[in-house]
């Protein structure tokens, strides 16, 4: 168990919507919110922004000449950014930024290499806008901040890192208050033909919508569905913050009270063991003290594949061997958002300890509901077997 870090400020977008009461209400349907994209020569089901909140991010673009030629990613970070820092109610700029992403400027970097290739010359703006640092430099920019910035990225466990980090700073001493996110714009027909070249992508259609369904709704992703025969992850559009703050705020939304993380020896790039030993040490790691039958509910990663959803439910059933709490994800609903997918997660948690309800996923088998919410916990892994796990706690 760690020192209490609140969380005063949490602001998300993803094919969800923007505002809590969006969102909450989008979590309580049985329907997904995964659409159909036509890329260059094949058409995929992915989670994308609204059109509305999609002119919101054109707006920001337009409003200052300086950001017009930013990439999407990092517009998703100020977009959040400026909304969580206004819940937080933060009167001073002396706070640190950490925002990650897994793939960067994926729009960017095809654009400018298709240049190159074209041209044989690159843009002036090339390597600035496409550096990774570039997310939390704008963010601190135009929050105009005094503290420390920082980005990274760590696959698919990206967002999570980045929250590890704030509240290292904070435990630290050298700052009170850390804004940290995660920011994903991955659908573009380079990036997704990445997922497709590995053979995890969903290959469901409106033509073959029976597709590992295992109930009367089209679901193209089956997260957490353990008998699927074939991978069906969606990739989505998203972005998230949150602010933390030192100890046990009269404002906070939720606290941390657990951390945990750790990293499987490689068998393969992208592999996981089948009981995910890395998942099983960093949940071990968030409880420390705390008994795991007081958890009772987990967000999963679950990102949709068959081995990556197995191997979760083996580790989480190795270390919850009494008592296996009420599991769910939301990968389902709004495809994996890769580097932002993991505070989506939380938001989640958060958002169903304060309604004091559990999301289910429909076409999985049914669950016995927990009688009350006060600790769930929420896990994130990347290629290369990086998970995290953090225990959230209602507050009083």
């Amino acid at each position: 168990m760690i020192t209490p870090i609140s969380i005063t400020g949490l602001s998300s977008i993803s094919a969800l919507g923007k505002t809590t009461e969006e969102i909450w209400n989008n979590y309580k349907t049985q329907r997904h919110f995964l659409s159909l994209k036509k890329l260059d020569k094949t058409t995929v089901y992915v989670g994308r922004l609204s059109d509305e909140l999609a002119i919101e991010i054109e707006n920001i673009k337009e409003a200052d000449n300086k950001y017009r030629n930013l990439d999407a990613s990092v517009l998703f970070a100020i977009y959040v950014s400026r909304k969580a820092l206004q819940q937080s109610r933060w009167k001073s700029d002396h706070f640190g930024v950490n925002f990650g992403s897994s793939r960067g400027a994926t729009s960017l970097f095809e654009k400018y290499h298709t240049e190159f290739l074209k041209n044989g010359k690159s843009s002036t703006l090339s390597s600035p806008t496409t550096t990774l640092g570039n997310i939390s430099s704008w963010v601190a920019h135009d929050l105009q901040t005094s503290g420390p910035e920082i980005s990274h990225s760590i696959t698919c466990s990206t967002a999570l890192h980045s929250l590890l980090n704030g509240i290292a700073w904070i435990n630290s001493g050298l700052t009170d208050h850390f804004l940290v996110g995660g920011s994903e714009a991955p659908l573009t027909p380079f990036t997704i033909a990445q997922m497709q070249a590995l053979k995890v992508y969903s290959k469901a259609t409106k033509q073959n919508s029976d597709l590992n369904n295992t109930a009367s709704e089209f679901y193209p992703c089956q997260a957490f569905n353990l008998e699927k025969k074939t991978n069906t992850m969606v990739l989505g559009e998203g972005a998230a913050a949150i602010c933390l703050e030192k100890g046990d705020s009269k404002n906070a939304l939720c606290t941390i009270i657990g951390i945990g993380y750790a990293t499987e020896i490689l068998k393969h790039n992208t592999s996981v063991s089948t009981d995910a030993i890395c998942f099983q040490k960093s949940m071990k790691m968030a409880l420390k003290n705390i008994n795991p039958n007081d958890v009772d509910a987990i967000v999963m990663h679950a990102p949709g594949t068959i081995k990556g959803d197995c191997s979760e439910v083996n580790a989480i059933e190795k270390v919850f061997a009494k008592k296996t709490p009420f599991l769910t994800t939301n990968k389902w609903k709004i495809g994996h958002t890769f580097g932002a997918s993991g505070l989506l997660s939380l938001e989640l948690a958060v958002l169903m300890l304060r309604k004091q309800e559990i999301i289910e996923v429909p076409f999985t088998a049914p669950q016995q509901k927990p009688k009350q919410l006060q600790k769930i916990l929420v896990n994130a892994v990347g290629f290369g077997g990086n998970a995290v796990s953090i225990l959230l706690s209602k507050k009083a």
